[in-house]
C-alpha cells in the first residue's frame, strides 16, 4: 500500500513539470492579447470606394412655381332653370367641337319656335302680295314697306325662339375631355350651376410670376423644364408662350404663360409644377453627392494620400456650388488628379489607413467625362 502511494506521487510530479502543448509561458493565445486582430493591430482597415473630380456642365436655374391649367378650360353652366331630359355624355369622355352633351326640357321652347315660323310665313306671304301690287301701282310705297317690316320682325321673333330653343341644349365649346358629373335626368339645372368641366388636355398651360430683377432670363419661345411632385423622376419640356404686358406693382413680378405637352396625360389641370428657368450654363468640377459631407454651412471631402506604400484619408474643406442630378460642383478644394472617398463618409476618419475597394472610381481611375 505504501509502495502505491509513492508511485502515484511521482508520477503526480512528473506531470506537473511538462510546460503546455503548443504554447508558451504566459501566452494567451496565438493571435496575441485579446483584442488584437492578426499582426497584434487591432480592427481592420476599412475598404472604401474611390473618385476622381470630373468636369461636368451645369445649368443655373431659376425655380418658380406654377399651377397647371388645361390649354383650355372651362365649366359648363346652363342659361336658364329647367329640368334635365337627356345626359348624353360620360365622365372621363373625349367629345368633339359641338357635341351635344345635355338636353333640357324644351317643350315650351318648341312651341314658341312653331308658332314664331307660322307668323314669319303669314308674314312673308303678305310682303310679297303688296310688293307685287306696288310694283303694279296698286299700292303705296309706304304700305309695301309697312308689310316689310312686319315680314322682318317675324323673321327676327323665329331667330329669338331658336336662341331661346338652343339655351336647353348644352355643347361641348371645344375638344376636349369632360371631367365627373352627378347630373341625371330629371334634375332641375339653375342658372351658373355647374354641370361638368371640360378641359383640352393635349396640352397644360402654366403661369408663373417672374421677378422684375430677372426679366433678363426670359422670353418667349424661350425652353423651359419643369417637375411635379406626382413623378419625381421626370422632367418636362415645355416653353415660354407669353409675356404679360404690365408688372404687378405690388409683387414686382411679371406674370409669364408657358405651354407644355402633356406626355401620356401625366400632367393634369390642378398640377403644381416647379418650372425651371435657365440662367446660363458653365463647366466646373463636380463629384457625386454621396462624397460630399455637409456640416452646417460647409462641406468637406476625404481624400486618399499616399505615402510609403501606405494609403490614409485626410478630410479637406471644399466650396460646393449648385447640386444637380445626383452631382455637387466644386469651386474649390479638389483637382482633378485628387482620389476622393466615394461613399460611407461615416466609416472614415480623418488620419485612417484605408484600402481601395468596389464601386466608382475604385483604385482612382477617373470617370468618363460628363456633360
Amino acid at each position: 500500500m505504501i509502495l502505491l502511494m509513492v508511485v502515484a506521487g511521482g508520477l503526480k510530479i512528473l506531470s506537473s513539470a511538462k510546460p503546455a502543448q503548443g504554447g508558451t509561458p504566459g501566452a494567451a493565445g496565438a493571435g496575441g492579447p485579446p483584442g488584437m486582430g492578426r499582426g497584434g493591430q487591432r480592427g481592420e482597415v476599412p475598404q472604401v470606394s474611390l473618385v476622381n473630380p470630373v468636369i461636368r456642365t451645369f445649368t443655373e436655374r431659376l425655380e418658380l412655381l406654377g399651377v397647371a391649367k388645361g390649354r383650355q378650360s372651362v365649366t359648363l353652366s346652363a342659361a336658364t332653370t329647367q329640368l334635365v331630359s337627356r345626359v348624353l355624355f360620360t365622365p372621363g369622355q373625349t367629345v368633339a367641337r359641338g357635341q351635344v352633351l345635355l338636353e333640357l326640357k324644351s317643350n315650351e321652347q318648341d312651341a314658341a319656335l312653331a308658332q314664331a315660323q307660322a307668323r314669319e310665313v303669314q308674314a312673308r306671304r303678305a310682303y310679297d302680295r303688296w310688293r307685287t301690287l306696288g310694283e303694279q301701282g296698286y299700292a303705296s310705297t309706304a304700305a309695301v314697306d309697312q308689310f316689310e317690316a312686319a315680314w322682318k320682325a317675324a323673321r327676327a321673333d323665329v331667330a329669338a325662339a331658336e336662341a331661346r330653343l338652343g339655351d336647353r341644349v348644352i355643347r361641348a365649346p371645344f375638344a376636349g375631355v369632360v371631367g365627373l358629373s352627378d347630373i341625371a335626368p330629371g334634375a332641375v339645372i339653375n342658372p351658373g350651376a355647374a354641370i361638368v368641366t371640360l378641359d383640352d388636355l393635349s396640352a397644360v398651360r402654366v403661369d408663373f410670376q417672374v421677378p422684375d430683377r430677372f426679366l433678363s432670363s426670359v422670353r418667349e419661345g424661350q425652353t423651359l423644364t419643369a417637375t411635379v411632385d406626382a413623378w419625381p423622376d421626370a422632367r418636362f419640356s415645355g416653353r415660354v408662350i407669353r409675356l404679360d404686358t404690365r408688372i404687378d406693382e405690388r409683387t414686382r413680378a411679371l406674370t409669364a404663360r408657358s405651354e407644355f405637352p402633356s406626355a401620356e396625360g401625366r400632367l393634369r389641370p390642378g398640377m403644381m409644377l416647379r418650372v425651371g428657368v435657365s440662367q446660363g450654363a458653365r463647366s466646373a468640377l463636380a463629384l457625386p453627392e454621396s462624397a460630399v459631407a455637409v456640416q452646417g454651412d460647409g462641406a468637406s471631402v476625404f481624400v486618399v494620400v499616399e505615402a510609403a506604400g501606405r494609403m490614409t484619408v485626410q478630410q479637406r474643406p471644399v466650396t460646393a456650388g449648385l447640386r444637380q442630378d445626383g452631382w455637387v460642383e466644386i469651386l474649390d478644394g479638389v483637382t482633378p488628379a485628387d482620389r476622393v472617398v466615394a461613399d460611407g463618409l461615416n466609416r472614415v476618419q480623418s488620419g485612417q489607413p484605408v484600402r481601395p475597394g468596389g464601386g466608382p472610381g475604385a483604385g482612382g481611375a477617373a470617370p468618363r467625362k460628363a456633360g
